[in-house]
């Protein structure tokens, strides 16, 4: 399977060493902060994977891949006092190297040169 997923934590860090570091002054616990320990640990599973702007994309089998994002979930739940979760996959059984594959499909159709449509 492949799932795509953007987790977003909002309120005050539930993590006590965040709150401490807010109260001596630190600035607030970023976004940005939430996401890359959340990437960290989808880089650091082994699994194929990829992030974008907006999403990270990550290929294996249904557990591995689900367990991977419920750390990367309470991972980001550090930053805040909840986290929104946008969860989309291709479960595709019998299925791997499809991350790359389906890229490479689209664009040698792009490269076939089919006219589009009017």
């Amino acid at each position: 399977m492949i799932a795509a997923f953007s987790l977003q934590p909002t309120g005050e860090p539930s993590d006590p060493a965040l709150l401490r570091e807010l109260a001596q002054g630190a600035d607030s616990a970023s976004v940005h902060d939430a996401v890359a320990a959340a990437v960290r640990i989808v880089r650091d599973s082994g699994l194929p994977n990829r992030t974008s702007a907006m999403f990270t994309e990550i290929e294996g089998e249904w557990e591995e891949v689900m367990d991977v994002v419920r750390r990367a979930t309470a991972e980001a739940g550090r930053y805040g006092s909840r986290v929104s979760l946008v969860l989309k996959a291709d479960i595709r059984p019998g299925h791997s190297g499809e991350l790359d594959a389906k890229v490479e499909r689209m664009e040698a159709a792009i490269d076939a040169g089919a006219e589009p449509q009017q």
